[in-house]
């Protein structure tokens, strides 16, 4: 007998797994980077420009590693090992942050784990995607995301506990990071099932022409929504410099992410569940909007209530944007194209934050904070105009 009420079914044991995974190397990762701008810009010395290259350069190659691991998943028909790879490379990075005496070992760990992040990430996604039923695969990635955001925002109130307790000593936080790090790799190694593949399947090069004439016209529309969301959000790190520059104290800068990151993780379940069963375009809309008025905000203010009302806003629209984004491309793409559908998502969005970041910067540096924000409003803006179109298309 069927059951009537399927969105009543458990998410397996090894979402719930790949959700703590994801959750202790955030609680690693961000503990470090909210601080890390101020740490390069306090005690190294870096300009706003440089800050912008690295996270900006960071990000888009982690992304596009994701094509080469996420096509390599599906030549292969395994994505755990390379997930363990993936996460294992980021726990070894980690002490180079604590070591580091000025930026040329910073870029190194910081691009060393973001390769790490390149290789886990389309994998893991089509992972996520191989495991979970598929009228509950928006309650999977959402669930996956909000682990994954909750370990955002632990990781940063660690990092501002740790420096009120240490008197400011960045160093000593870096190194209490590894430890969570190090967890999650044992974690994904025995608490990670991955689903058996059909025994015999011939495989072939996945990014083989004939393959990628196989991902659809709706999969390439979800990838041009990606590109142009991510324009319109830069680097996060410009957040944080934003709240210092409004005189929030560096012990604190932590809090930007952490308001930030409770508000996605809060929201990203509940929406990813409701992907499940409502347009898919009107959240889309609905989430640009969020971030149309949190760059209106943060534009007029640093610090203060419409501060931080920009900061939730700009989470709530990480929330109703990002699972649901990942599950677009798992209902678009062929199942033994899946790696690869994820990898390409990543490629062209990893262009787009490398550009905005850069872009950011440059704006910051030569132009004012305010006009970094502006801008992200103007590229905000342009998306909602093309969704409209597509939906008042798809509708009329």
């Amino acid at each position: 007998m069927n059951n009537p009420l399927p969105s009543k079914r458990r998410l397996p044991r090894s979402i719930w797994a790949l959700g703590l995974v994801s959750l202790l190397m955030d609680v690693s990762s961000e503990a470090i980077h909210s601080l890390l701008p101020v740490f390069m810009a306090t005690v190294l010395g870096a300009s706003m420009l440089t800050i912008g290259l690295l996270e900006g350069a960071a990000e888009a190659t982690a992304l596009i590693v994701k094509v080469f691991s996420g096509a390599l998943s599906d030549w292969w028909g395994r994505r755990k090992p390379l997930a363990v790879l993936g996460y294992g490379l980021g726990a070894l990075s980690k002490p180079l942050f604590a070591l580091a005496g000025g930026m040329g070992l910073i870029v190194t760990a910081r691009l060393l784990d973001r390769v790490g992040k390149g290789i886990r990430g389309a994998p893991r996604d089509a992972l996520v995607a191989d495991i979970a039923p598929l009228e509950m695969r928006g309650a999977a990635f959402g669930l996956r995301q909000s682990l994954d955001t909750a370990g955002a925002f632990i990781g940063p109130l660690l990092a501002m506990g740790l420096m009120l307790l240490w008197a400011n000593d960045f160093r000593a936080v870096f190194w209490a990071a590894t430890v969570p790090a190090l967890l999650c790799v044992l974690l994904l190694i025995g608490g990670v099932k991955e689903p058996e593949r059909t025994p015999g399947a011939v495989r072939s090069n996945p990014i083989r022409r004939e393959n990628l004439k196989r991902l659809s016209s709706a999969y390439w529309w979800v990838v041009a929504i990606g590109a142009v969301f991510t324009l319109a959000r830069f680097s996060e790190a410009f957040l944080v410099l934003r709240a210092q520059q409004g005189g929030l104290p560096l012990a604190a800068a932590p809090m930007v992410l952490i308001a930030l990151n409770l508000v996605f993780s809060a929201g990203a379940y509940p929406l990813g569940k409701l992907s499940d069963s409502v347009s898919h375009t009107k959240l889309l809309i609905a989430g640009l909007l969020a971030l149309i008025a949190a760059d209106g905000l943060l534009a007029l203010s640093n610090s203060g209530v419409l501060f931080w009302l920009g900061i939730a806003l700009w989470g709530l629209h990480m929330a109703l944007t990002q699972g649901l984004l990942a599950t677009m491309v798992a209902n678009a793409a062929p199942t033994d194209l899946r790696g690869t559908a994820f990898g390409m998502f990543n490629l062209v969005c990893g262009l787009s934050v490398l550009l905005a970041s850069a872009l950011a910067g440059w704006l910051w540096d030569s132009m004012g904070a305010s006009s970094t924000f502006l801008a992200g409003m103007v590229f905000g803006a342009l998306s909602l105009l093309g969704l409209a179109w597509r939906h008042h298309h798809q509708t009329g």
